[in-house]
């Protein structure tokens, strides 16, 4: 292994309360990049050199080598940067099927996340403005937010607001020059959730992919009754066996490419030595961090 990054479902399988728990004992970490030192007489996609991430969670990435089969691996170009090779495989795959697969949006309409300065969300913001998509930021709010608001307006956010402000009256003036949102992505729960819905256009889809404040989704009767409003769930691992291997290389060849054209980087990263990993684990589960932690083999 070259780079593995901590992420939430890690440590969420680490607790045991993950939708996928591998068998014990068992090595932790469901992303990150390797490289091929040797293969077998019978390997005919990969060779020495290449670069490879997992074909699916559970594979344990927080160590330095490890023997897999063919199938386990799937290629990614080794000139991209290692940080973006690193957080390919769960993130920015996430955030792309839900903007491509729930709502049919065209250049210039607009979508609300929460989480916004997470994994996924950095790379809805960048995935969106390439695809000509609007996106509206919630944020949770923090002494930087200055700080924060601006790194995200850096990476394509046309608006980026704090939770309290999303539940101002004010907050229906953003909608005076842009479509409200058909699409709102959920990674949160309990009353962001309840707001990203209020927020919602006719008809439109609330996706939810987290649950971080451990709380369940409030939903309005009415809203789900006046505004045919629609709640779902994403969860990448399922996309996974419901679409075949090859569907999923295509994938990561469509966000290599925005790798390439400089339309998605890694989010904001902390390379931390593979021996330090508690001080790695510790960061993680600290509020408000908003700088990944990748171990570095």
């Amino acid at each position: 292994m070259l780079a593995a990054p901590i992420n939430p479902s890690d440590i969420n399988m680490i607790q045991g309360n993950y939708g996928l728990l591998p068998k014990l004992p068992a090595v932790g970490g469901n992303e990150g990049v390797g490289q091929v030192v040797a293969v077998g007489s019978s390997v005919t996609g990969l060779k020495p050199g290449d670069w490879v991430i997992p074909a699916n969670a559970g594979l344990g990435t927080w160590r330095t080598e490890a023997m897999f089969s063919e199938e386990a691996l799937i290629g990614v170009p080794s000139d991209i940067p290692l940080q973006s090779a690193a957080t390919l495989g769960v993130n920015p795959c996430t955030a792309y099927r839900m903007l491509m697969d729930f709502e049919q949006l065209q250049s210039g309409d607009s979508v609300i996340q929460n989480a916004s300065n997470s994994g996924v969300g950095q790379a809805v913001i960048q995935i969106a403005a390439a695809l000509g998509l609007r996106t509206i930021n919630v944020v949770r709010d923090r002494p930087d937010i200055q700080k924060l608001s601006d790194r995200l307006k850096d990476l394509g956010a046309e608006h980026v607001i704090t939770e309290e402000e999303l539940r101002k009256p004010e907050t229906k003036n953003l909608f005076k020059d842009m479509p409200q949102p058909r699409l709102a992505l959920n990674c949160v729960g309990g009353k962001s959730s309840t707001e990203l819905l209020r927020h919602l256009a006719p008809g439109g889809t609330m996706v939810t992919y987290g649950g971080m404040a451990k709380q369940p989704i409030i939903a309005s009767v009415s809203l789900l009754i006046f505004k045919d409003l629609k709640l779902r769930g994403f969860w990448l691992s399922q996309w996974k066996k419901d679409h075949s291997s090859d569907e999923f290389k295509k994938l990561i060849l469509t966000l290599c490419d925005l790798i390439y054209q400089g339309q998605l980087t890694a989010p904001a990263c902390s390379e931390v030595p593979l021996q330090d990993f508690q001080q790695a684990l510790g960061a993680s589960m600290e509020p408000f961090m908003s700088s990944k932690q990748i171990l570095i083999m």
